[in-house]
């Protein structure tokens, strides 16, 4: 897709800045006021230390993006700097923790909307509707990247109004709000620190997504770069602000015990309307989350397909110019994970997939990260020593480091089961390896 004009590449700034923002923005962010509570002020430093350790990722990415503004995104980075082998591991991986992403958000989402129809909280109903909403938007994948980009940019501006709406409000009834303790844990600041970070890095994960479809972007080699830059610099805005405020509104111990923080804040606010606001905001959010995860879920195997690290087939387009094969599957396998969570007796496997498939969001950053430090090692021993290249570097090491840090922090049987889940796939890769060698010895004859 060499054309670079909006037909082609529908995706503009306003877009992919949609897929940077849209992408990090689940259901999650909705919980973490309550789950950094109990850490008082120094919860919200939490946020000033991902904040730094996820720019230093997201950097990391813009830097690669302008280098190899090439489809696939993290495939490409490590394909380009680490060779066929770690490509087709990236490209496996995070294929599989979209789908299964997806099916998680979509339980989400059905929960908020079970706020709404309390039929929902039966698990057939639940599960109609749950399909319906990973189908209606399969189907909007498989017609229009174009549609794709709009509808992300829409439901990123409307998730976004109901955290703003608490941030202002909240701002303006801080007069009466009385501060959070220090550090009502008790515990060692500097552990608290790392804890809060901890637990406030997950809600950035998903900012990625942006590198992916990189040919229906357009200018992609500055494009993504600024959108990966301004997306993480809003996110963070908008989580430090609405957590602060939603902490500023309700007293600690009240708020540790909430299972619905934002919604209790709304309430407290504007009154019982509030509470459906939110859960309306968590919906959207959610909708927006598994479209950017299907665009992605697709885009992600077109580029080792058409180079042959798997399958051929995997990489055909539509009329349409969409990887219809691979969304129909993408959209099939999280369909088959989200019945498992509502039949008696598969829901302990679902829980588990969605364990497995943790570490595969996170690999990508270290190979990204690694690639990097590939293509600087390659520019020094041609002779370039600038000042820029030196700081480069140093901004991958920082990133590398900064990824080891969300991995420790996730724990180790996620570690363990998230390796089980990549030597999965080299039997797929060994296959296609062979079919190439094949071809090319047929060729030869």
């Amino acid at each position: 897709m060499s054309d670079d004009t909006p037909a082609a590449r529908p995706f503009g700034f306003w877009q992919a800045w949609a897929l940077v923002v849209g992408s990090a923005i689940g259901s999650g962010v909705f919980m973490m006021p309550a789950l950094l509570a109990p850490y008082g002020l120094l919860g919200l430093g939490g946020w000033l230390i991902s904040g730094i350790g996820i720019m230093l990722v997201a950097l990391n990415f813009a830097r690669m993006s302008a280098r190899l503004p090439k489809l696939g995104g993290p495939y490409a980075y490590a394909r380009g700097g680490l060779g066929d082998f770690a490509g087709f591991l990236i490209a496996w991986g995070f294929w599989i923790s979209q789908w299964t992403a997806i099916s998680a958000v979509a339980v989400a989402a059905v929960g908020y909307m079970a706020f709404f129809l309390p039929v929902l909280k039966e698990p057939l109903p639940a599960l109609a509707a749950g399909l319906a909403c990973i189908w209606a938007l399969a189907f909007l994948n498989l017609r229009s990247l174009d549609g794709v980009g709009k509808f992300q940019l829409v439901t990123t501006v409307l998730k976004v109004l109901p955290l703003a709406l608490i941030v202002v409000a909240g701002g303006m009834a801080a007069g009466d709000a009385t501060l959070p303790e220090m550090n009502p844990s008790g515990g060692n600041p500097i552990s608290v620190l790392a804890t809060s970070a901890m637990l406030t890095m997950w809600a950035l994960v998903g900012m990625e997504a942006v590198t992916v479809p990189a040919e229906a972007i357009q200018n992609p080699e500055k494009t993504i770069a600024r959108a990966l830059v301004v997306g993480v610099i809003t996110l963070l805005v908008i989580y430090f602000a609405s957590s602060a405020a939603v902490m500023l509104l309700i007293p600690g111990d009240v708020l540790a015990a909430s299972t619905a923080p934002f919604a209790d804040a709304a309430t407290l606010l504007i009154g019982p309307v509030g509470a459906s606001v939110v859960a309306i905001g968590a919906i959207i959010a959610t909708v927006g989350v598994i479209n950017s995860f299907l665009l992605v879920s697709g885009q992600v195997l077109v580029a080792p397909a058409r180079e042959g690290l798997i399958p051929a087939w995997f990489g055909k387009l539509s009329r349409h110019g969409t990887p219809a094969r691979v969304i129909l599957i993408s959209a099939t396998l999280a369909s088959l994970l989200m019945a498992m969570n509502y039949t008696k007796g598969l829901v302990a496997a679902f829980e588990f997939m969605i364990l497995l498939s943790t570490l595969t969001t996170l690999i990508p950053y270290v190979f990204t990260a690694v690639a990097e430090m590939w293509f600087i090692k390659r520019d020094i021993q041609k002779g370039d020593r600038s000042t820029r290249v030196k700081r480069n570097l140093l901004l991958a090491v920082l990133a590398f480091l900064a990824t080891l840090f969300i991995i420790v922090g996730s724990g180790a049987e996620t570690v363990f089961w998230g390796f089980m889940l990549l030597i999965v796939g080299m039997p797929i890769y060994v296959l296609a390896r062979e079919d190439r060698t094949e071809g090319a010895a047929r060729a030869t004859d």
